[in-house]
């Protein structure tokens, strides 16, 4: 068969992922801290593959193979104010780690909340964890965030800290999505600590907006329909081909 065939599949099938990852884009771009997922695509890299003796250039050609997948957008979205004192942005890289009961997961979403007990919770009551890995709890009181995460809670009797947060940044390649805005750490990956400046009420808007992602959604919607418009003139093509010269042989 003709190899153009398999190129237009695979090219149908590559714009047809991208299209999921646009369409999940869009719908959560207003969600708060929500990162974009971003296509990327792989490289063909010249030369012999050191165990196997296979070229790089003659598997990638062969399978015809070109997104390589998607990864999350760390790039930073607008903070807009809102005068509650436990709403918290990140300014700068960074993430807020959460306990949830699939483990510990990471959030740009600051939108938090002080539950009955004391601990400052998301809004789904996810424990926000210190930067010693437990949950913060708050006395009664105003409470009072500094740039670098300290917490501190005042009341009648004068002003404690009671904790700091936990902000940490990983490469975007160890990081994935579960749901609209918490990330899970690739087994093995290492993070580190954060020199992000956190701002008290604030919260962080999604790094996807609504009238980009939509021309996005369209641009590939079109691409998806060449590959397709390509499919069927190549399966045309075939049956011309069956019909016509196959009874001549």
């Amino acid at each position: 068969m003709d190899s153009g065939l398999y190129a237009a599949y695979t090219g149908l099938l590559s714009r047809t992922q991208a299209l999921d990852t646009a369409a999940n884009n869009l719908a959560n771009a207003d969600a708060t801290g929500f990162r974009a997922q971003r296509d990327y695509f792989r490289g063909v890299l010249a030369g012999l593959d050191a165990q196997t003796n296979r070229s790089q250039i003659g598997d990638a050609v062969n399978a015809y193979g070109i997104l390589g997948g998607t990864r999350a957008d760390l790039s930073q979205g607008r903070i807009t104010s809102t005068g509650n004192p436990l709403d918290l942005a990140i300014n700068g890289d960074g993430f807020f780690a959460v306990k949830t009961p699939q483990g510990t997961r990471y959030t740009r979403d600051g939108a938090f909340l002080r539950a009955e007990d004391g601990t400052l919770t998301t809004r789904k009551g996810q424990p926000v964890l210190s930067n010693t890995g437990t949950p913060i709890i708050l006395p009664a009181g105003d409470v009072h965030l500094a740039s670098d995460g300290t917490v501190s809670v005042s009341g009648p009797e004068g002003s404690a800290i009671v904790g700091s947060l936990g902000i940490y940044t990983a490469d975007a390649t160890d990081l994935s999505a579960e749901g609209a805005n918490l990330m899970r750490l690739r087994d093995g990956a290492k993070l580190s600590a954060s020199t992000a400046a956190i701002q008290q009420g604030s919260l962080e808007g999604a790094n996807q907006d609504t009238v980009h992602g939509t021309m996005q959604l369209l641009m590939i919607q079109r691409q998806a329909e060449m590959m397709q418009r390509a499919l069927s003139v190549f399966n045309n093509d075939f049956d011309k081909t069956a019909a016509e010269d196959l009874g001549k042989v």
